[in-house]
């Protein structure tokens, strides 16, 4: 992309406005926003009225705008923006995770039929630049795994119950009017934002594109304050952890759920809205990217790196789904975990291949084992229910089940 961008901006709320700060703020880029489209007419703002529109074709139809940045919240918008953009011949920059883990298939098709560039490094762990790493310096096969914390509001909370003693509401609140939650935080608590952004690493990491329906996720609201002193006691801290990881010789796996995680661990000191990935792999064991997760500048920043490669015409490879060696997500696996429960008819229906440990108390119960992830998967509305809570301890092995 030679010719100097002009560029046409869905969005203009945390990172829309994080990423125009960090444009204005960089000296002698090659660059000019021509039109930014937003939804809320009534809305004040700070900027030109003129550079403002409410109709989406205002940018998609405009010859002169080469670049579409989505940075909208609506995923099913943000998928008709793209495709639209796309099939309009201009490169697209998105930070929307749930539009694309449910899509990518059909954009990597789009990319490969137009020659057009699709980015969305922001969509994965914020500043962090996992996706290009991924692409550039882990392009071969002795990647194992890929783990850590992908969402920084959910580790602002799990911070200040784990360090200042807050109680779960508490600390939502105090996340909500710092702004690293939104009103409504399901998006973040409940392992979905994770999810999203795993589906995604996993394409770029092993070359599987895992359907987000299909994959384990399970949140923090459920967490006590039992099991904040269940996991002090015994050395750990509670942590939502993503991870995507080889399961034998031609199989990954993916899940999202709370771990219990040691001192000797790179994410224990992880706190506050701050992300941190662990890389693991043969022969070089494992590395770690750490940076922040939250907030506008941050994901700015990363929105801002990707146009920066588009001056250069980078695109994504996609090299891992050419391998003649394909790699298929399976759930056939087992994992250590903890249960946390009141009633035994609650537990009745976890079939846990080994218990390694098992307590009952007056108000809370609780079990150690190992169990298949299919099972966890089979029973998820049930880990719904009030009054349960699981962790992972970390161990896993392929089932032989």
């Amino acid at each position: 992309m030679k010719n100097r961008l002009k560029i046409g901006l869905f969005g203009f709320g945390t990172v829309g406005q994080g990423f125009y700060h960090v444009l204005c703020e960089s000296k002698g880029f090659n660059a000019d926003i021509v039109k930014i489209c937003v939804k809320h007419e009534e809305k004040p703002r700070s900027l030109s009225k003129e550079l403002f529109t409410f109709c989406k074709d205002d940018i998609l139809c405009d010859p002169e705008i080469n670049l579409v940045v989505e940075l909208i919240d609506d995923a099913d918008e943000a998928y008709t923006i793209v495709k639209t953009a796309m099939n309009n011949g201009k490169s697209v920059v998105s930070a929307n995770k749930k539009m694309l883990a449910y899509n990518i298939r059909e954009f990597i098709d789009i990319q490969q039929r137009n020659g057009k560039s699709l980015l969305y490094e922001a969509s994965a762990c914020g500043s962090i630049p996992i996706i290009r790493n991924l692409e550039e310096y882990y392009d071969n096969d002795l990647l194992q795994s890929v783990s850590g914390i992908m969402n920084g509001s959910s580790n602002y909370i799990l911070s200040k119950i784990f360090n200042e003693n807050m109680d779960y509401n508490e600390a939502l609140a105090q996340a909500q009017e710092l702004g690293f939650a939104e009103s409504n935080p399901a998006f973040d608590v409940e392992g979905l934002d994770t999810l999203y952004k795993l589906v995604i690493i996993a394409v770029h990491g092993f070359g599987v594109i895992a359907d987000p329906d299909k994959v384990f996720n399970y949140g923090i609201s459920g967490i006590s304050s039992f099991d904040k002193n269940y996991a002090l006691e015994n050395g750990y801290k509670i942590k939502l952890i993503g991870q995507v990881l080889k399961s034998g010789e031609d199989n990954i796996t993916l899940f999202v759920m709370p771990m219990l995680v040691s001192p000797d661990s790179y994410v224990y000191n992880v706190e506050d809205q701050f992300n941190g990935v662990v890389l693991e792999g043969l022969f070089y064991d494992e590395q770690f990217m750490f940076g922040k997760g939250a907030g506008g500048d941050p994901a700015g920043s990363a929105v801002f790196s990707d146009i920066t490669a588009l001056i250069h015409d980078y695109r994504y490879e996609y090299k891992k789904t050419k391998y003649h060696k394909k790699l298929h997500y399976t759930d056939n696996v087992d994992l250590e975990i903890y249960l946390r429960y009141k009633n035994e008819d609650d537990v009745n229906c976890f079939d846990f291949h080994n218990i390694s440990e098992k307590y009952t108390g007056k108000d809370n119960k609780y079990i150690t084992g190992t169990i298949s992830l299919k099972n966890l998967i089979k029973n998820k509305s049930y880990l719904d229910k009030p009054g349960i809570f699981i962790a992972y301890s970390g161990i896993n092995k392929s089932s032989t089940n």
